[in-house]
Order: C-alpha cells, then sequence, then structure tokens
C-alpha cells in the first residue's frame, strides 16, 4: 500500500472503537477556491507559512493495507504528488459541488498501477449527480478513450468497507443535507453549517474530529469559527481540527485564539490513532 509520508504527525488515543491503527492524512484544508485564491494579495495568500497554502478539502484514512479517500478534490492530482499517494481502494463522497468531485479523472491513475475498479460510495442524489455529471466514465466510449474506472454504490445507513463499519452522518450545508462519516474513533465533517440533533449521537466518544469552519464571521452554508468550535464543545472529542478554511484565515493566528485540543488543519497534517 502507498501510505503516504509523514509531514508532520499529531498522536490521539482514546477509548474510540474501531480500526486498531488509522491514519488520517489531510490532503487539502482549503475552500472552494483554495489558498492563495487567484489574483489576491492579502495577507494570508502572500504569507510565506506553507500552512497557509491550502489544497480544497479532503482527507485519506489508511487502514488495514488499504486507503479510502474522502472526495475526490479539484486538486487531487497534486495531493497525491505530494503526499505520495501510491494507492486509492475506494472513495467516499460527502456531496456533489465543484470542488468535492472534479478531481475524479484523476482517479484513472490509480485504476493504472491497481488494475481494477475502484469503488465509489454516496447518497443515492450524489451517485445520481456523479454519474450524470461524467457520464463519459459510465458510458461506452470509443478506444483509446482514456477515462477512470469505477463501480458506484448507494449507501443508506452503515456499511462495511475493509474490515471496519463505516457510518454516514446527516450535516447541514445550508438547505442541502449532505453526508459526514465515522469509522472508528474518527469522524470527518466539511461543509457543515449545521448538524442535526439525531446526528449528535452518532459522534458520541471521537477520538479525533475533523469539522469545516470557513472564517470568523458567519456564512448561510458553513459554519463560522465561533460556531464550529461551539460545536466541538458540545461533541466532546478527545482532539479536534478545522478544515475548509478560507484566505480570510491565518494558521498560526487562528491556533493562539482555539481552546485546548482544537487546532486548525494544514495540507500534509498526519493524525495516527
Amino acid at each position: 500500500m502507498g501510505v503516504p509520508p509523514v509531514q508532520e504527525r499529531a498522536h490521539a488515543k482514546g477509548k474510540g472503537k474501531g480500526p486498531q491503527e488509522v491514519r488520517i492524512t489531510v490532503l487539502g484544508s482549503g475552500t472552494s477556491t483554495g489558498v492563495p485564491v487567484i489574483g489576491c494579495n492579502c495577507p494570508v495568500c502572500i504569507s510565506s507559512d506553507p500552512r497557509n497554502r491550502r489544497h480544497r478539502a479532503s482527507v485519506l484514512v489508511s487502514y488495514n493495507d488499504r486507503n479510502v479517500l474522502i472526495d475526490t478534490a479539484t486538486d487531487l492530482r497534486q495531493q497525491a504528488l505530494d503526499n505520495r499517494i501510491e494507492s486509492v481502494n475506494a472513495v467516499l463522497f460527502t456531496h456533489t459541488h465543484a470542488d468535492h468531485i472534479h478531481g475524479i479523472d484523476e482517479l484513472r491513475a490509480f485504476n493504472f498501477m491497481q488494475g481494477a475498479k475502484i469503488p465509489l460510495y454516496g447518497s443515492a442524489a450524489s451517485i445520481e449527480r456523479i454519474r450524470r455529471s461524467f457520464e463519459y466514465i459510465f458510458t461506452k466510449v470509443q478506444a483509446g478513450g482514456g477515462k477512470p474506472i469505477l463501480k458506484t454504490h448507494v449507501i443508506d445507513g452503515a456499511f462495511d468497507l475493509f474490515g471496519e463499519r463505516w457510518i454516514p452522518v446527516d450535516i447541514y450545508h445550508g438547505r442541502l443535507v449532505i453526508t459526514g462519516f465515522r469509522v472508528g474513533g474518527f469522524a470527518y465533517l466539511t461543509d457543515c453549517s449545521a448538524i442535526p440533533e439525531e446526528s449528535f449521537a452518532l459522534l458520541e466518544d471521537l477520538d479525533v474530529l475533523i469539522l469545516g469552519a470557513l472564517r470568523y464571521t458567519s456564512h448561510p452554508t458553513h459554519f463560522s469559527i465561533p460556531q464550529a468550535v461551539e460545536a466541538i464543545g458540545r461533541i466532546g472529542p478527545r482532539r479536534a481540527y478545522l478544515t475548509h478554511l478560507s484566505h480570510r484565515v491565518d494558521h498560526a493566528e487562528l491556533l493562539q485564539q482555539l481552546p485546548e485540543g482544537v487546532e486548525p488543519a494544514w495540507d500534509g497534517l498526519v493524525i495516527d490513532i
């Protein structure tokens, strides 16, 4: 398995049940524009701090000699190169906004190496939209037309994947209901603006939570940083990271303001549980 190299590790230990060894690699911690933003000369966009350079949001979850990718972000090719990812054994989709799916064509490189179809998992709405938006992938094309070889699976409740139980967690992205995911003591909730009451029960006893938080001020479809910190306080994970950060957020400044146990994520962060 091509497990990414450790650029910087964080360790979290607790009582969460699930894989005995799981590694989470943050491939992208930025919002839909990425950071720096094209044409912007704000302090964050011109910062020399590498933690302020953010690809579009995505993580890789590695366990049992398998790599599970959450979302095919627009920057997937560069993310794979930066983190030396040599295999992707399955992909889970949170929702189908462009920054979370438009790297899907890059999966064909993993088809070439693995010689096998890659399974995709998502809600019925997500899978339908992916099959429609990328119709060329799922229909017969002329010989020589390079495309990813993928197999779609609709999820409607918890499902087993490579020996572990994955739990979909419904969250709101504005008025949209999208999908977060939990495996063992780890949960990933990006593009979140609210958490339904029934979903809090699925987030108990977490070792690590990665939660979206766009900026300091309010936004109609994303948690602000204060809202995300409040949600983290209710969920009570042993460690939490903020992702999907905009260019209005400087890493070092935010780190100084967050409560103990909460940090901004950054591209290349590796968390071992």
